[in-house]
């Protein structure tokens, strides 16, 4: 089944960051927003001017779009994730382009299941730490990523 657009951001809030609370979604998805909006570099070219879908679906972006990682079955995968009221208050404030203020321009972000942000991500120092909300690092671009 194929989604809209709006049901598949609600889909990959709720499975990137559902448990990170109303801030930590809103960040993911502005994480979003950011790329489609990013005026250089790799995610302006993917997004052609504000493709989100085409963010979304970008392979190797988002663990939450890949129904194998690993070799294995990824049971936590937007296809099994059904979204509540929250998520998608939450996807339609990001597709009218609003954006979290706590992570500024970001274009990263990731889980280190670790209390401490590695200074660089990804490590290939494309994003520098920004920012921490709740389990998630965020990580605004680099020089490197301006080269993309």
């Amino acid at each position: 089944m194929a989604y809209t657009t709006r049901e598949l951001l609600a889909r990959l809030i709720k499975c990137e960051a559902g448990g990170e609370g109303e801030d930590g979604m809103r960040a993911v998805a502005t994480i979003i927003i950011n790329r489609a909006n990013a005026a250089y570099g790799e995610f302006a070219k993917i997004s052609q001017g504000g493709d989100v879908r085409s963010i979304i679906e970008q392979p190797g972006q988002f663990v939450c779009m890949r129904s194998i990682v690993g070799g294995e079955y990824n049971p936590q995968n937007v296809w099994n994730s059904d979204p509540e009221e929250i998520h998608y208050e939450i996807a339609d404030w990001a597709l009218a382009n609003n954006t979290f203020s706590g992570i500024g321009n970001c274009l990263f972000y990731f889980n280190p299941y670790n209390p401490q942000c590695p200074p660089y991500f990804p490590p290939n120092g494309m994003g520098v730490i920004y920012n921490r909300i709740n389990a998630h690092c965020f990580y605004a671009p680099t020089q490197k990523y301006a080269q993309t």
